[in-house]
């Protein structure tokens, strides 16, 4: 019997003191296993469901329009995380007994982290292959160029993998945390709920709480696929959509003739500048003076003076009017010289008699959409959301490769901190009181 002891001793020892890399081998295999026989594989078909409903939300708007493009990062933010995080909130609580009966036997807690880090990799690397396959399926269009690499599917796989994987490994350490499967579970709500809402994107946020967005994997990651999708160059569509729902909509204001004139000069505006340009000495001529003359009650008292004894001066504009020969030789001759509506405008406005009534006041009452109708509707939708663009603009979503590069890095960062913590963490392990 001791004979039987002392030759199993050193057998004992070979696998206690087994190197690192061979034990990462080990475990990476058993992790295999678990996923096709302890059915891990389901995360796949769930992350292709995930990856549908979101791409059909999002196809009519992203890489369209300003807003609809930041919603559809936020939403691709939120997948990435999503899958990130089920994918190993459980995988080490559910075994806690088993890694503190093989710590003490000999396993590196190094080597375990490692090789879950490789197998959470290809795993977030499949998640990635399925969502962007199903969203390109239910009609998400993709830009075509990339900052980083010559494909922006490529730039955009490699932004989703790293907010898969840096959520993955956040989701290791807090299984590392947690003693039971419940307690992870408890505990994995409210990290979803503080990556979402200080994500720094789409809620507003006090003061106070913005340097909290530094915590979340969702800052960097909703910047790094906003820059990716150029949101910062997209029209804002929102204001020019409820332009069109206002059209019906009353407006009343009053204005002095001053303020008018001055709206009237003003070139730097390209509607009112555009409308100075057209010339008018064509579209002005003798028979339309005499149908305004005859009409306008401004003459009325100048109708009833007599030009000889026998004729008023509206006998005789009426007497022209109805004589055919001479109405169809002079009715379509134009007045004047040619003129532009702006050399009318500025004519009307250095003479002193209008000067000196630069401060009557008029009220108009009118509706939207006849003032979009007077500058034209499609050209004040698009100036209008050029002009909310701009003012949207956020230096975070700039269009550019370092802009990228630099959320890549803060991702990956996240990936070896959580893996760090989760080393550490089960290094503990032995001092578990359960």
């Amino acid at each position: 019997m001791d004979n039987m002891n002392t030759q199993r001793a050193p057998l004992r020892l070979s696998i206690r003191h087994r190197g690192r890399l061979s034990q990462v081998r080990i475990y990476f295999g058993k992790l295999l296993r678990m996923f096709v026989y302890q059915n891990d594989w389901k995360v796949l078909p769930m992350a292709a469901l995930i990856a549908g409903l979101v791409g059909m939300v999002v196809r009519k708007r992203m890489f369209i329009n300003m807003e609809g493009t930041l919603m559809g990062a936020f939403a691709l933010v939120c997948v990435g995380i999503w899958n990130g995080c089920f994918n190993s909130i459980q995988v080490i609580c559910r075994e806690r007994d088993v890694i503190k009966r093989e710590h003490r036997s000999g396993m590196h807690i190094s080597s375990y982290v490692f090789s879950h880090m490789i197998y959470q990799a290809l795993l977030c690397l499949a998640q990635t292959g399925v969502t962007l396959y199903v969203t390109l399926l239910v009609g998400v269009k993709y830009p075509t160029g990339g900052l980083v690499t010559r494909w922006f599917l490529l730039d955009f796989a490699i932004s989703m993998f790293l907010i898969s994987y840096a959520s993955d490994m956040l989701s290791l350490w807090v299984s590392s945390l947690a003693h039971t499967t419940t307690a992870a579970m408890t505990i994995m709500p409210f990290i979803l709920i503080f990556q979402l809402v200080f994500s720094g994107g789409m809620l507003m946020l006090p003061a106070w709480t913005k340097t909290l967005t530094y915590f979340t994997i969702s800052n960097p990651g909703l910047k790094v696929i906003a820059a990716q999708a150029d949101t910062n160059n997209r029209p804002y569509a929102t204001i020019s959509n409820m332009l069109g729902k206002m059209r019906n909509t009353e407006v009343e204001g009053t204005f002095t003739l001053g303020q008018a004139l001055e709206l009237l000069q003003d070139e730097d505006n390209s509607a009112i500048s555009e409308l100075r340009a057209q010339e008018i000495s064509d579209a002005v001529t003798l028979g339309d003076v005499g149908s305004i003359l005859n009409s306008s009650p401004a003459f009325a008292d100048f109708r009833q003076e007599r030009v000889t004894e026998d004729t008023t001066a509206g006998e005789m504009m009426t007497t022209l009017s109805q004589a055919e020969e001479l109405a169809q030789k002079y009715a379509g001759t134009p007045l004047g010289t040619t003129m532009t509506v702006g050399e009318a405008i500025d004519y009307l406005a250095g003479r002193s008699d209008i000067q000196e009534k630069r401060d009557t006041k008029f009220t108009v009452k009118t509706t939207v959409g006849r003032l979009m109708d007077m500058a034209g509707e499609d050209k004040v939708k698009t100036f209008i959301g050029e002009k909310a663009a701009q003012a949207s603009y956020n230096p975070a979503y700039d269009s550019t490769a370092d802009n990228v590069a630099q959320y890549w890095l803060r991702l990956a960062g996240f990936v070896l901190v959580f893996a760090l913590l989760a080393t550490v963490t089960l290094e503990f392990i032995d001092k578990d009181k359960r």
